[in-house]
């Protein structure tokens, strides 16, 4: 390590645990920040200061007025400006030792494994739920480790995910924590809910820490653990994660499944957890499955594709010691009956159970499957 750069690091170099073997793995590492904006703004300047070799910063959008007060990167000079190329141009002038690159323009289903493939850990500083389930879905596909974060009004979060510290250990990924994205404007992002801008500093910053923890390999980064954060009280809480039951198959199975994705469809509805025939058929084939007909005792036709209950609607409630498993699919005749119990379900096990309900109900699916037979 040359002088120069030596005298940058001192500080922390000098730390125990960390040392010149630290911040070498610092300046060889190489990590890419999607969005440039609240929380991609404090993450961008600390990573850059503590020398991460190589940055990236995606984003697609320009500099306004009514970024300023959260994102002090930038000054009122900058408005109009693109912050990818903006926030590049200001870390490589603080920090020539390092490389910034800067990517203009939106990631997309079809841009994003391309992107993300040249570097080794990624976060998510985006505000919005279709870029969250997009950045999660390519990382598991890309087996990249994947540093979470997201602030609304006084609160935010970050986690870890899509990364173990040994090969006993699981993997868990943002869909465990949030299987299906909400219905369409059943969740305000900062725009309409507001946020405080000193919150996006926090949380980006403990971003930046995470990334520094895992590329140095001191302290005990966020994996599997979902940090929360109250502004207003100083309230810290964590919740441990686990993988899932089922949530795996909610990804694309292929990069090329991946690339005709559209994930800001997916963010729209009202209940996100109805799957069609094609998402049944891979829980059938996965096990672990208790299958639900809600439909009356004398109504037809019978199912004798697959093992099933037949509790009916109205008789739910005192059934409930019936359904075992880990995944749950409601069906019915065409899935209206079927979609008010998973709600129902849903809402009884939480976060314990993966409920769905067959879009189209029995009728559709058996048709799916005649023609497919023919």
């Amino acid at each position: 390590m040359n002088t120069t750069i030596s005298e940058r690091y001192h500080r922390q170099v000098i730390l125990p645990k960390f040392g010149e073997k630290g911040q070498q793995k610092l300046l060889w590492s190489k990590v890419l920040v999607i969005g440039a904006g609240g929380l991609g703004y404090p993450a961008l300047q600390y990573l850059a200061a503590a020398g991460i070799g190589h940055i990236g910063i995606v984003d697609d959008d320009i500099v306004s007025l009514s970024d300023l007060h959260r994102q002090i990167l930038y000054t009122v000079n900058d408005i109009g400006l693109s912050k990818a190329v903006k926030a590049a141009a200001i870390l490589q002038d603080r920090n020539p030792e390092i490389k910034v690159v800067a990517y203009p323009e939106r990631l997309t289903s079809k841009n994003a494994l391309a992107i993300i493939n040249d570097y080794e850990i990624v976060i998510d500083a985006t505000d919005n739920f279709a870029s969250r389930y997009m950045i999660n879905d390519a990382c598991v596909l890309l087996d990249r480790p994947l540093i979470y974060g997201a602030v609304s009004q006084y609160e935010g979060q970050v986690a870890v995910f899509n990364y173990r510290k040994s090969e006993t250990d699981e993997k868990v990924n943002y869909r465990d924590l949030f299987p299906q994205p909400p219905g369409e404007n059943e969740i305000l992002n900062c725009a309409g809910a507001g946020v405080l801008g000193v919150l996006t500093g926090i949380i980006g910053t403990m971003q930046a820490n995470e990334v520094i923890k895992l590329v140095t390999g001191i302290g005990e980064p966020l994996i599997n653990r979902l940090l929360t954060y109250n502004g207003l009280n100083n309230q810290i809480y964590e919740l441990n994660l686990r993988a899932r039951p089922g949530t795996h198959l909610l990804i694309p199975v292929s990069k090329e499944d991946f690339k005709t994705t559209d994930y800001i469809s997916l963010c729209r509805g009202q209940w996100q957890n109805e799957i069609d025939h094609a998402f049944f058929d891979k829980l059938l084939i996965s096990g672990n499955i208790n299958i639900i007909d809600v439909r009356e005792m004398n109504e037809s036709p019978a199912i004798d594709e697959f093992p099933n209950y037949r509790i009916p609607f109205d008789n739910l409630q005192e059934n409930l010691s019936a359904i075992q498993a880990d995944t749950v699919v409601t069906i019915c005749q065409s899935g209206k009956r079927s979609l008010q119990a998973a709600k129902q379900l849903a809402a009884i096990f939480g976060t314990s159970k993966s409920v769905y309900s067959l879009r189209g109900g029995l009728l559709e699916w058996k048709k799916q499957h005649a023609k497919q037979s023919v």
